[in-house]
């Protein structure tokens, strides 16, 4: 047990501290601004960002991954907050939590098994996508300035690890940029103007709305997707961190973790969450790799907050773009251009269609069901083909070549001859297997047909799968069909 508390807080106390002091810093800007698309108070997001990030480094199964308000989140709650308020939100958040838990109980992760690798590669490029789209606004048009400190701050990012390794290269952007940027009064846009920061701790309180089936009925609907959505953005960005690091995680853990967080989140002011990537790949890149870094992200940004709140204000906005731009450059998957050409058309289709639709819709959960969607339609299409040979042996024979479902059924009824009379037909399912009601109802319509005109018809070479099938469901075996 001291070993693998050891191994899970301790083994990387230095990489930690300074990973989740980064992490921190880039948490603030991005909390804020996701409290505003939700239509709440910004310390909702701040709140929520650190208390999920502090609960998940107990319970989560994923060290070093971090945790907070996200955007696909926020948007969900748009409609909850304009209709009916904040308190309706609180509520969601402590059924997501409930959901959630429930998840991990009954082992939905298993799903991840399902989710294609063209459809990971997209989700995370689109992911790329939107945190680059995200900074757009707060550096285009703006002046002159700002434009010289994002180009610094790029550079500081990008060529200080070449040469010094021992302070997370973002730190340092954040704190000589954001002297200069003091000190030398250039007209920057500053974490300040994002929104009010109110320098105390979050208290607890029990969502002020009716205890009534009627509120159950109303957050319900929201609850569940953010349950789905969140659960699916945190297995996705714990997969991209397993690669990342080498390592496994317990996704069913991490169900539980997540809506141990929220149901505790919504108890003391905050929206609910999940996994954030963007600031999980900073973390691993400044070094984090422990439990330890997630919850000194969350320590440290209360820290900022009630602390230093007066100088935390201050961060010009410029430096937390330079980083996220090099965030996006990051996690972006380079290869997927080679991906492209070399793999099938199919996957290719699959990626740039995940993509395309979360960079439009700006929801993670939509291009990714979509993605698995179009995986399936375009695998079911694939293993639909079936091949029937006819061979005229002493009796005629047809050999059976493939998947027999609901979506080969008509080919299969195509290939055979049903106007002779008075004959021995064999049907040869050595090569083949039947897997539903359709494939064995598809059997019985052939068999049956033959014998309308005094065939012997024999079916042979059924696997066990297909014969157990075809013995519970098949007319044609029984007494009144022969």
């Amino acid at each position: 047990m001291l070993e693998k508390i050891k191994k899970d807080w301790f083994s990387n106390v230095k990489g930690d501290v300074l990973a989740g002091l980064v992490v921190a810093l880039a948490l603030i800007p991005e909390a804020i601004a996701f409290s505003i698309i939700a239509g709440v108070d910004p310390m909702v997001g701040l709140y929520a960002s650190f208390l999920i990030a502090v609960i998940i480094a107990f319970v989560g199964g994923r060290p070093a991954m971090i945790s907070g308000a996200t955007g696909a989140m926020a948007l969900l709650m748009v409609p909850l907050v304009r209709d009916y308020g904040v308190e309706y939100l609180f509520a969601a958040t402590v059924l997501t939590g409930v959901i959630q838990i429930l998840f991990g109980v009954f082992k939905v992760a298993k799903v991840m098994k399902f989710i294609p690798r063209a459809v990971m590669i997209g989700f995370v490029n689109a992911l790329a996508i939107l945190i680059f789209m995200a900074q757009v606004p707060h550096f285009l048009g703006i002046n002159t300035m700002t434009y010289i400190f994002v180009a610094v701050t790029l550079a500081i990012v990008y060529i200080v690890p070449r040469f010094f390794k021992a302070v997370p290269a973002p730190l340092i952007a954040l704190v000589l940029l954001t002297a200069a940027a003091i000190y030398g009064g250039f007209e920057l846009r500053t974490v300040g103007d994002l929104g009010t920061i109110t320098q105390s701790l979050p208290a607890f309180l029990i969502p002020s709305v009716p205890f009534s089936f009627e509120t159950f009925l109303i957050v319900l609907p929201f609850s569940l997707a953010l349950a789905i959505v969140g659960l699916l953005e945190s297995l996705l960005t714990a997969n991209i961190v397993d690669d990342m690091t080498g390592t496994s995680s317990d996704k069913n853990k991490e169900s539980r973790g997540q809506g141990i967080a929220n149901f505790v989140t919504g108890f003391f002011g905050g929206m609910a969450g999940c996994a954030m990537i963007g600031q999980a790949i900073i973390n691993v890149k400044s070094g984090g790799r422990t439990r330890l870094s997630s919850l000194l992200a969350g320590v440290f940004l209360m820290f900022l907050i009630i602390v230093l709140g007066e100088m935390v204000v201050q961060i010009p906005m410029p430096v937390l773009v330079g980083i996220m731009i090099m965030v996006s450059i990051g996690t972006f998957d380079w290869s997927s251009f080679t991906y492209l050409k070399k793999a099938p058309i199919t996957d290719s289709i699959v990626m740039v269609a995940t993509v395309s639709i979360v960079v439009y819709t700006h929801d993670l959960s939509q291009g990714v069901i979509a993605g698995v969607i179009l995986s399936a339609i375009f695998f079911v299409a694939k293993i639909s083909k079936i091949k029937v040979q006819k061979k005229l042996l002493e009796a005629t024979h047809y050999q059976v070549q493939g998947q027999l479902f609901f979506a080969s059924v008509d080919d299969f009824l195509d290939k055979f001859d049903f106007s002779v009379e008075d004959k021995d037909i064999v049907i040869d399912f050595t090569e083949a297997h039947i897997w539903d009601d359709s494939g064995v109802g598809t059997v019985d319509r052939v068999v049956l047909k033959f014998r309308e005109n005094a065939n012997q018809v024999t079916v042979i070479g059924l696997d066990a799968g297909s014969e157990k099938l075809v013995d519970q469901l098949a007319i044609f075996k029984s007494e009144h069909a022969t």
